[in-house]
């Protein structure tokens, strides 16, 4: 029983390597400094009432196995019945053996200090390391030793090794000194030794990382190293990495949250956290801490470049609180909270909550009122960009009450002040606001709204006079709310435009620019391409300005890929379309206008545009454009004049011989070609019509539609044109479109088109005898407008469906 148990009280946790150092003694051991039982030496010696000295924990352990085994408690040496088991300190022998034990640990602490040394074997500095290990697991006065022999130092140079278990086994040894001991972690506070430890962190997936984030931990524990780790370059994000690291051990997890969350006890430290993605310590300092550290946590967050989510998680978290703040702070108080507020807001959900949180009344409050507690400027700046952030936010800002009355963003009044404003404050604050407007005006639950408060209140003129500010910041937002506008003030735009001396050649300008395609030129081109195409006045002016020049160089540079890579290109490029088809609507009445499409032969640059896959607008535009120049084909062709017959050929009619002209357009009758004329058939644009025919956007089908219809119309030869269409196979997509009747547009062209058709005699034998063609017409006959319903009327004649009463009259006749 000795003996096995002996074997239980075996010193497991020390290693062979410490346990040898231990036995290098200065002195030999005595055997009464040692335990019968355990063999080690005693460091509370007791006697028994036979006078044998044991340790006492071990033979307390012997007494208890003989309670539990039922046996009268005996010496463990002597094996004699005991009749006490009262234990007396042996006070002489236990003084001797700490004076022998510190004399000797002396001398082992310096052989560990002799060890520690970069030349030293791997094997020695590691019997070293565990030595001092376990010498400091002895008791909490052995750290004070090892600091006072000036041993941190050395074990600090270790990390220096070469050797990986050197490394480690420092790392390790360092965190056992620092355990409870504040003094021991003021001595590793050097900020040279705290970087070295970091940079262990950076050891992916190595025992060295765990044992450094466990040093680390310890060392946090202090708040005076707390700055320390934090100045480290690097160290706070390698940390919070590690605690969202789904590969990271659990434990180095565990200990790198619980390091970051002494580290929370430096406000610095709190900052970076935000810095690095962990906001959640700043907003907490935030919401409890005194009121001038939620004030530099207020402005930090204004300082910082956010995701949006996490502007979600911080507008939910504190929005109310800023609120709070900006209606009732102080103003340095105020300005920290709009500046956190301009940056939590410009998200579209930051902002919603936002808005759920109050922040609108306020904020309009702030901006309007005047006297002596207006805001200052610098704040009101930061005021209207936080508005105009959250109005780009995409909420209906028509149900949002802002006042007593159940004002809302855009009440008449409110958008009056907001003019006012924009007139009479500077730059800053006038293109935050000239934003908020455009915001407004995107949205088409509002801007009617505010198309009505602009016109009543007379303010295009104004807008219109910032197409030629000078800072880009205000002249973007006005062409970008007049963009908006145009589609609903389009006349009142044209007429100021025309009216003022420099705004449109400003805007021409703007579009002119060659530093690529940006918002602005997209803006602006937009903005012309919005105003009334039939605007004969306008168009003139564009003449003047050599606008139409400038359109078609920009459209023929992007078709070649000369201008490409802007996420504006398109809209750019719609917009100058529509710009240069502008130009079709004034053919008639503007000589300038003829001879700029036949110089920039445009009849052939908008039948290449029918082929712009993609882009809905520049196909229909250039159908309409084309449909355009097309009903000008009737009046340009040069037709020829037959010769006059000689006298004999009058009075001899046998002797005349008709003369044929070779050379003339089937359809008009003249001399044609798309450039002097604009003739479809010449400038091979029906075949590229009738497959837009087969497009999935109506408004695409039906200006093909109405351009292929030129070729049906009155004042050409009308068979011919019948003969074109089935040639380039259109005459079945029309049919397709009749039957389909998608809207009731195209129904009415469709319907006036195949009556043309149908005057073909054997197209119209053909059809007679398609029961879908005759149902179509039929249902136009039935439930279509007058105009349409007269031409279904004829067309069902055509197919012997309605009796033609007048050809029987006449036979009659």
């Amino acid at each position: 029983m000795s003996e096995s148990w002996r074997g239980s009280m075996d010193l497991g946790s020390q290693s062979d390597e410490s346990y040898q150092l231990e036995r290098a003694h200065i002195e030999p051991i005595y055997d009464a400094f040692l335990c019968p039982l355990t063999k080690q030496v005693m460091r509370d010696p007791v006697t028994l009432e036979n006078g044998q000295t044991f340790e006492r924990e071990a033979i307390e352990k012997w007494f208890q196995e003989c309670r539990e085994s039922g046996r009268r408690p005996i010496c463990p040496l002597t094996l004699q019945e005991l009749r006490s088991i009262e234990l007396n300190p042996s006070i002489a022998l236990r003084n001797t053996i700490e004076e022998w034990t510190a004399r000797n640990e002396s001398v082992q602490l310096d052989i560990a200090g002799r060890s520690l040394s970069l030349t030293s074997s791997e094997k020695s500095v590691l019997r070293a390391l565990k030595y001092i290990q376990h010498f400091c697991h002895k008791s909490r006065s052995n750290k004070h030793a090892v600091r006072n022999a000036d041993l941190i130092p050395l074990i600090v140079d270790m990390l220096k090794s070469s050797s990986r278990k050197v490394r480690t086994e420092a790392l390790e040894t360092l965190r056992t000194v620092a355990e409870d001991d504040t003094d021991n972690k003021e001595a590793m506070g050097d900020p040279s030794t705290v970087r070295t430890i970091v940079k262990f962190l950076s050891h992916e997936q190595s025992q060295e990382r765990k044992e450094a984030v466990s040093l680390l931990y310890e060392l946090s524990q202090s708040e005076s190293l707390c700055g320390k780790i934090g100045d480290v370059n690097g160290a706070i994000l390698i940390l919070v990495g590690m605690t969202s690291s789904k590969s990271e051990d659990v434990s180095t997890v565990a200990k790198a949250e619980q390091t970051l969350e002494n580290l929370e006890k430096c406000e610095k430290n709190v900052r970076q956290m935000a810095e690095n993605g962990r906001l959640q310590p700043l907003l907490t300092t935030l919401l409890e801490g005194p009121p001038e550290t939620r004030l530099a946590m207020a402005s930090f967050i204004g300082e910082l470049v956010l995701s949006n989510d996490v502007k979600v998680f911080v507008a939910r978290r504190v929005g109310s609180v800023l609120v709070d703040i900006m209606i009732s702070g102080t103003t340095q108080a105020r300005e920290a909270a709009l500046k956190a507020l301009d940056q939590v807001s410009s998200s579209e959900a930051s902002a919603q909550v936002l808005l759920e949180a109050g922040i609108l009344p306020p904020l309009i409050r702030d901006l309007f009122t005047v006297g002596v507690n207006q805001l200052p400027t610098r704040l009101k700046e930061i005021s209207a960009t936080v508005l105009a952030n959250l109005v780009n936010s995409g909420s209906d800002f028509s149900s949002i009450s802002i006042g007593p009355n159940n004002q809302t963003l855009v009440s008449e009044d409110i958008i009056h002040n907001l003019l006012l404003l924009i007139s009479n404050t500077g730059p800053a604050i006038g293109c935050k606001l000239l934003q908020v407007l455009v915001g407004l005006t995107t949205s088409s639950n509002t801007v009617l709204n505010v198309v009505f408060a602009i016109r009543n209140s007379g303010a295009i003129i104004s807008l219109i006079q910032f197409i030629e500010a000078p800072q880009k910041e205000l002249r973007v937002p006005s062409i970008k709310l007049l963009h908006n506008l145009s589609p609903y003030m389009g006349q009142e735009l044209a007429d100021s435009l025309r009216g003022t001396a420099g705004q449109l050649t400003s805007l021409i300008k703007v579009i002119s620019e060659n530093e690529g395609i940006t918002e602005e030129q997209a803006a602006a081109v937009g903005l012309l391409a919005d105003l009334p195409e039939r605007d004969s006045s306008l168009t003139g002016r564009l003449l003047d300005e050599g606008t139409f020049e400038l359109v078609t160089s920009r459209v023929v540079r992007i078709r070649k890929g000369e201008i490409r890579g802007s996420r504006f290109v398109t809209p750019y490029q719609e917009g100058l379309v529509r710009v240069l088809a502008r130009l079709t609507y004034v053919l008639a009445d503007e000589p300038r206008a003829v001879s700029l499409a036949r110089e920039h032969d445009l009849a052939v640059l908008f039948t290449d545009l029918l082929l712009t896959n993609g882009l809905d607008d520049v196909q229909m535009v250039s159908a309409l454009a084309l449909e355009n120049l097309s009903q000008e084909s009737k009046r340009l062709t040069r037709v020829p004049v037959a010769p006059e017959q000689g006298f004999c050929c009058s009075i001899f009619p046998c002797l005349s011989r008709r003369q044929t002209i070779t050379g003339l357009c089937r359809v008009h009758l003249g001399f044609c070609s798309s450039r002097e004329s604009f003739c479809l058939l010449e400038g091979r644009a029906v075949g590229k019509l009738v497959a837009c025919l087969d497009h999935r956007n109506e408004k695409v089908v039906e200006a093909a539609l109405a351009a292929l219809c030129t070729l049906l119309d009155d004042g050409v030869d009308i068979e011919q044109g019948v003969l074109v269409l089935d040639e380039a196979q259109g005459i079945k997509p029309i049919i397709d479109i009749l039957l389909e009747n998608r809207t009731d547009s195209l129904r009415q062209r469709a319907v006036w088109a195949l009556e043309r058709i149908l005057r073909s005699e054997d197209i119209a034998c053909e059809l007679s005898g398609n029961q879908n063609v005759a149902t179509a017409l039929v249902e136009a006959f039935r439930n279509a407008d007058y105009r349409t319903r007269q031409v279904a009327e004829l067309a069902l004649k055509h197919v012997d469906k309605i009796p033609n009463f007048s050809g029987i009259f006449q036979k009659m006749g």
